[in-house]
């Protein structure tokens, strides 16, 4: 049995190495996306593997969905780009010729493959690490998953970091200029029926997955990037924001998420004197209260990177 398991695991490294490799050299930039997707699952794999199901949730939702739908959208209008606008490549055919080019992914990956194996190598035969430390102060924290203990309470402010930046790439989005694009209001019948089954089947995933983060895998990002696909399939059967009501209600939950963390972390800073600190016998219903508004605030986020442009530019002209 132990032989069977280390040649997976050497297979599924291996198949890791290709895809990686594949989705970097190929000149094929659909093919690279749907590689890349591929390569997602299969990380997606490895972390269950290494008995790290929050991660591997994460990764499949997020690392192989939501990007690769961002991907193949960013595709989708560099095509459109390019046959508006042929771009000349005379001047880049002189720097770069098509046979050395696929070798410079290939010694970037390599480069990598060998940092990595010198630093597991390297490793300690005994290292002692954080997870006692966690397991002690456990009780304290409001949950009984360590990874959201350590996300929402030990380590708050990163959770408040990654939101943030997430914010500030849909502003860079916007600041692009330009409005979103909408797909056909009408997209046909099986687009139109798979979205009105699915949605609410992922509704109800994304609520699940919030409410289990408290003592098992899951949390806001996961169930954030469920609600997230639930928008990005909406959008692409046509749904979008239609009053100035809704325009103003999908700024809210926009910023719902890094408004919360920085409330709380202001509030637990003059009561308690430390950022994010929160009174033990409150810990849980605090920790559940910010992961519902961050998880609202993700998936909205994830959404609207997914459409691109302004959501509401035309609404605003208009009136």
């Amino acid at each position: 049995m132990q032989l069977l398991t280390g040649l997976f695991d050497s297979l599924l490294g291996l198949c890791l190495l290709w895809l990686a490799w594949r989705a970097l050299a190929s000149p094929n930039l659909f093919k690279a996306v749907v590689l890349f997707v591929a390569f997602g699952l299969l990380m997606s794999l490895a972390w269950v593997r290494l008995d790290a199901p929050d991660v591997a949730l994460a990764e499949a939702a997020i690392g192989a969905g939501l990007t690769g739908a961002l991907l193949l959208a960013a595709l989708a209008r560099l095509d459109s780009t390019n046959a508006a606008e042929p771009a000349d490549l005379s001047s880049a055919k002189t720097h770069l010729s098509p046979q050395s080019l696929p070798w410079l992914p290939f010694s970037a990956l390599l480069l990598v493959t060998l940092g990595l194996g010198y630093t597991v190598t390297t490793l300690p035969t005994e290292f002692i690490g954080l997870s006692s430390e966690v397991s002690t102060q456990l009780a304290n924290s409001g949950v009984a998953n360590p990874v959201t203990a350590v996300l929402l309470n030990f380590r708050g402010y990163d959770t408040l970091l990654e939101m943030t930046v997430l914010l500030i790439a849909l502003l860079g989005v916007w600041s692009l200029g330009g409005i979103a694009k909408h797909h056909d209001p009408f997209p046909g019948t099986v687009l139109d029926t798979l979205s009105r089954l699915l949605t609410p089947v992922l509704i109800l995933v994304a609520a699940y997955l919030l409410w289990v983060g408290s003592h098992a895998p899951g949390g806001a990002f996961q169930a954030g990037s469920i609600l997230g696909a639930a928008g990005v399939l909406l959008l692409l059967s046509g749904w979008q924001l239609q009053t100035k009501m809704s325009a103003l209600l999908a700024r809210l939950i926009l910023l719902a998420g890094p408004v919360a963390f920085i409330s709380m972390a202001a509030v637990t800073l003059i009561f308690e004197g430390q950022l994010l600190e929160y009174p033990p016998a409150q810990a849980g219903v605090l920790i559940l209260l910010l992961e519902t508004v961050a998880t609202l605030s993700i998936g909205a986020t994830l959404a609207a990177l997914f459409l691109g442009g302004h959501p509401w530019k035309n609404n605003e002209e208009s009136t």
